[in-house]
């Protein structure tokens, strides 16, 4: 990890500034999706006020935030539990994408990875048949990828004594896996992926994959999200099986580097400005975890010729703390 980073002193006042003057987002394991040159953000939600499931905001410029104007929930409800969905608690770490005019919400709650549709970005997303992808054991934080084939797949976490990452190759038209396809990503090897400040069983999730020149790129988080040292590194490789060679200058988003704790689990997307972000949660204060605050940080992609890869960094003096318009 990098040495100690030194704030910009106005950005870490700004930071440390009450929370209720500022009406900064309390979400978790963050999304963002991108259409009609609007951002839109879910995740899951800080605290136990209002109904389960998933809030939506949109935004024009990622700093200020509000409840769609054309929502049909007063509080921007997208997916709401018991409205023909799966899950009775946990609703977590959504993803929005989108095939052929059909808004599709992958998401977890009851610690099952879910499928649900819908014919609008703003919801509401439901299922046809309720139940999960795959019931047969636990797993969490779905994110599917479509290859440049049009095959899918589905990136979640499988529990065995830790949190670990898997691929499958996903049936999109059944919302169910490929069973014989399922592999593990890899293991903890690093040491940033393990450090003492809270011990805990392995734990890596929050995969994002995206595919450039033929090279697959995953994103991920390690450690508990209750240590400060939760953090982003990546990993690439020639398929969406693996096998995965982790970057040597992980991780990319750690408290060193950002300046706040528990900076992790989040998403990679272009902007409206084609500049790639990054966005994330971390820690409500530094001797407090929940609920957790939304981030979101500029990414900068560089080609290595030699390496034949890309490389990325984030931009750590240009971290956004999005806040919520006035009303």
């Amino acid at each position: 990890m990098r040495s100690v980073f030194v704030y910009p002193l106005l950005l870490f006042a700004a930071l440390q500034a009450p929370a209720q003057t500022r009406r900064e987002i309390f979400f978790a394991d963050v999304t963002i999706y991108v259409e009609g040159g609007m951002y839109y953000l879910t995740g899951t939600k800080g605290g136990s006020a209002g109904p389960q499931g998933f809030a939506l905001l949109e935004s024009k410029d990622l700093k200020t935030w509000a409840v769609p104007a054309k929502s049909s929930d007063s509080l921007g409800m997208i997916l709401t539990k018991g409205d023909h969905t799966f899950g009775t608690m946990g609703f977590w770490a959504p993803q929005i994408f989108k095939e052929q005019g059909t808004y599709y919400l992958t998401y977890t709650a009851d610690e099952q990875t879910v499928l649900a549709e819908s014919t609008s970005l703003l919801g509401p997303y439901r299922q046809k048949e309720v139940g999960p992808i795959d019931g047969s054991e636990k797993n969490i934080d779905s994110f599917i990828f479509k290859d440049t084939d049009g095959t899918y797949y589905l990136y979640s976490v499988r529990f065995n004594q830790g949190n670990y990452l898997y691929v499958a190759e996903f049936d999109l038209k059944t919302g169910k896996i490929k069973p014989q396809t399922l592999k593990r990503c890899f293991d903890q090897t690093e040491p940033w992926e393990a450090t003492p400040n809270y011990k805990s069983a392995p734990i890596m999730e929050g995969p994002t994959v995206i595919k450039l020149k033929n090279k697959y790129y995953l994103f991920y988080s390690a450690n508990h999200f209750q240590n400060i040292d939760y953090a982003v590194g990546y990993a690439v490789a020639d398929s969406p099986y693996g096998p995965w060679v982790k970057s040597k200058n992980n991780p990319i988003i750690h408290r060193s580097i950002v300046g706040e704790n528990g900076s992790g689990h989040g998403d990679l997307f272009e902007g409206i400005d084609k500049q790639l972000y990054y966005v994330y949660h971390i820690h409500n204060s530094p001797d407090k975890v929940s609920p957790r605050r939304t981030r979101i940080v500029p990414v900068v992609k560089r080609w290595d010729e030699k390496a034949g890869v890309y490389t990325f960094r984030v931009k750590e003096h240009e971290v956004i703390v999005p806040v919520m318009a006035e009303k």
